[in-house]
């Protein structure tokens, strides 16, 4: 599956990331893409899919001075699926 935004701009998607250093070893850097429930375009296509988050919903996510969790959980939620396409591609792609 093709999966864009309907504008066909690119879009944001949340994530994590760390560097942590195991006792004996070189640094890690790891990082993940937060999952949520797919909304009505994605749920025929997975169980589940990447937070997408609106534009004006960028710099709060990215801010590191916002550590209110209930704001930043609000942000967790299906992207609206209005806003988005889904094609099939040949699975040569």
């Amino acid at each position: 599956m093709y999966i864009r935004s309907r504008s066909g701009e690119p879009f944001a998607m949340a994530g994590m990331y760390d560097t942590w250093k195991p006792p004996e070893g070189e640094p890690v850097r790891s990082c993940t893409i937060i999952t949520t429930t797919p909304n009505a375009l994605m749920a025929p296509i997975h169980n589940r899919m990447p937070v997408i988050l609106p534009r004006e919903a960028e710099a709060t996510w990215l801010d590191r001075n916002i550590d209110d969790q209930d704001t930043l959980t609000s942000l967790l939620v299906p992207y609206s699926e209005g806003e988005m396409e889904a094609y099939v591609v040949s699975s040569l792609v």
